[in-house]
């Protein structure tokens, strides 16, 4: 069971982080994904284990390609980076798959 399309409101264009290279990250082409997006302070953890702060969270469907320091135009057109990933499965139990991802 996936998240339901109607609860996914927003639009939010995520461009996946590729990389570094001699100039800096470089990130793939912008892909434009539906979103339930909630623009508030949250305390969470990166990828390393250390404490950050969140300003926005992300809901999207099950399986999108997003890793931690991919670039995020949000709805208002802030633009952020990723922090941090959750892929929420629960195979066998009516709750839906998603995907979470914590922006800076």
């Amino acid at each position: 069971m996936r998240v339901p399309g109607w609860l996914l409101r927003h639009r939010v264009v995520v461009e996946p982080y590729d990389g570094d290279s001699a100039y800096g990250p470089t990130y793939r082409p912008p892909v434009e994904v539906r979103a339930l997006v909630a623009e508030q302070t949250r305390l969470t953890r990166n990828r390393e284990g250390v404490e950050v702060t969140s300003t926005a969270q992300i809901i999207t469907e099950p399986g999108l390609d997003c890793p931690a320091e991919s670039r995020i135009t949000l709805p208002s057109g802030r633009t952020t980076r990723a922090l941090s990933v959750a892929h929420h499965t629960a195979p066998g139990l009516p709750v839906p798959q998603s995907t979470e991802v914590m922006c800076e």
